[in-house]
């Protein structure tokens, strides 16, 4: 319903007041400023960009980051992995001369290899998830959404909890030795495994019984699960033929951060 005004003050003989004619007279004359001032701002990004995104800069900034910090944890590592062999060697050398030691370091030796901290050889079995391949300019698949066609933590969690219910007695991530206190995590598609970031594809590979993993991986509703995915929205999943490998050691930092008595 159309708006009804006092008679004799509709809109088109109402008096303009003082303040408005200011008001329109500023506004006048500030147009030209803003007008000006964004050509300004505009001829100045066209500049700098030089026909570019200047936001794929900041992106090729985060990636360089990220590598330089990949870089800097794997320096660091490698150097504690140093500091524990030469804290190894003059405990075992401390062993020798004093019996009071041989005893707790026969026990450690016993332990080594059940916690992942000795390499492994043996028959194995290796699994790989990777995202669907990119579409020319992202255009994602018909009825699918981005997370529908990347790799997630859990489908990475689906495939290593599955072959050590299959029987694995050693297993690595990215060639990362996993052990008891190994967590798996991911932000967005990027796997982060012990202070390291990892894009996919995901490598896995378990050393144990071949035939037995292959059937915990079939019986996993998890697995299943990223299968079917993989079919509709072209993800990838492989298992390897089977290898004779050896799996390196854990050589990083087996200290708990933080632990829950669940008793109390």
């Amino acid at each position: 319903m159309a708006r009804r005004w006092p008679r004799g003050r509709s809109p088109r003989h109402r008096a303009t007041r003082p303040e408005e004619r200011r008001g329109s007279l500023g506004w006048r004359l500030a147009l030209p400023v803003v007008l000006l001032a964004a050509g300004v701002l505009f001829a100045t990004s066209a500049e700098t960009s030089q026909g570019s995104d200047l936001r794929g800069g900041r992106r090729e900034q985060l990636a360089e980051l990220i590598r330089r910090g990949n870089s800097d944890v794997g320096t660091s590592e490698r150097r504690a992995a140093e500091l524990r062999r030469s804290v190894d060697e003059a405990t075992r050398a401390y062993t020798r001369t004093d019996a009071r030691l041989k005893g707790p370091q026969r026990d450690v030796d016993e332990l080594t290899g059940p916690a992942g901290l000795g390499k492994v050889r043996g028959p194995s079995l290796t699994v790989k998830l990777d995202d669907a391949p990119r579409r020319p300019g992202g255009v994602l698949p018909v009825g699918a959404t981005a997370d529908d066609v990347v790799v997630h933590q859990q489908d990475v969690q689906a495939v290593v909890n599955a072959l050590w219910a299959g029987g694995a007695e050693a297993m690595t991530i990215m060639g990362i030795r996993v052990i008891s206190t190994s967590a798996v995590r991911c932000v967005g598609n990027t796997l982060l495994l012990h202070g390291r970031t990892f894009s996919p594809a995901f490598v896995i590979t378990a050393i144990g019984n071949v035939s037995s993993m292959r059937a915990a991986l079939e019986a996993s509703p998890g697995v299943s699960l990223f299968r079917q995915a993989a079919r509709v929205w072209n993800l990838g999943y492989t298992e390897g033929d089977p290898q004779e490998v050896t799996l390196p050691a854990y050589d990083g930092p087996t200290g708990l951060t933080h632990a829950t008595n669940p008793n109390r």
